[in-house]
Formats: structure tokens, C-alpha cells, sequence
């Protein structure tokens, strides 16, 4: 497994690549309510990121996110290509995709590791990226299914 310090500085550049998804795709969408959730989101991920730096430089004992439940819609949609003319349930499903991404790169770091407080922290970074990827399937469904409502 590459070193544990090296995968958390990988994180930290992951919050960053997602702050910039998140802000480029609140430039690009005309909705505004889609706007702001994307706004939110990019400013939730400069919140991880700061986060993930202060456990780097001071190697906090604990990091603890609360678990959500999974519903794996985002594992049923087709990734599309960001664009300005995307409609808001395909900006969604997007956004979905790259959580989903994330989610399971920290899944596969806390399966390889043998350290049990590195697979905590892995195991809570996948709780972290989770919190996402719900809220955004659930907007993704009352978007999507709005027959049902």
C-alpha cells in the first residue's frame, strides 16, 4: 500500500479537484437552484479539505463522519460530459458519479490497509464522500421521479 501520509495529501488534492468540478459546473448550469447546490458543494469540499490538512499536519486522533445510507442510484446512471446546456438531473447524476468515485477510491484504501487506525481513517473518509453522494441521489430522485410525487 503506498504510504498513508502520501494517500492523505492524494485526499487533499481530490477536495481540491472537486472544489474546482463543483465551481466549474455552478459557471456553467443556468438553473439557479442547481447553482446554488453546486455552490454548497464546492464550499463543502474546501471544508474536507482544511479538514484533511489539519489531520495531516497534526495527526488528529479522531475523524468521525456520520453514516448515511447508501442507495446506489448513482452506480445506475451514465456519467455525461459537463456542459451549459446539461439539465439539472444530468448535472446530478454527475456530481453522483464523481462522489461515487471518490467514495470507493477510500474503500479500496481501507480494504489494502493493514494499520487498523489508517483503515478508520479511510473507513470515515468513505462515510465523508457518502454524506455527498445521499444527498445528491436525493436530489437526483426528486428531480428524476417527480411523477411520483
Amino acid at each position: 500500500m503506498e504510504n498513508y501520509k502520501d494517500i492523505l495529501k492524494m485526499a487533499v488534492e481530490n477536495e481540491v479537484e472537486a472544489y474546482e468540478f463543483y465551481k466549474d459546473a455552478a459557471s456553467k448550469v443556468t438553473d439557479k437552484n442547481l447553482k446554488s447546490t453546486f455552490e454548497e458543494l464546492a464550499e463543502e469540499e474546501t471544508k474536507h479539505k482544511v479538514l484533511l490538512e489539519d489531520y495531516l499536519k497534526n495527526d488528529l486522533k479522531n475523524m468521525s463522519f456520520k453514516e448515511n445510507k447508501d442507495y446506489q442510484i448513482s452506480e445506475t446512471v451514465e456519467e455525461k460530459a459537463l456542459s451549459t446546456s446539461m439539465n439539472f438531473k444530468d448535472a446530478i447524476a454527475l456530481a453522483m458519479k464523481k462522489e461515487e468515485e471518490a467514495m470507493n477510491m477510500y474503500k479500496q484504501f481501507a480494504e489494502a490497509s493493514d494499520d487498523d487506525k489508517q483503515r478508520k481513517t479511510f473507513e470515515e473518509l468513505v462515510k465523508m464522500e457518502q454524506q455527498h453522494k445521499t444527498r445528491l441521489e436525493d436530489i437526483y430522485v426528486n428531480a428524476a421521479y417527480t411523477e411520483v410525487w
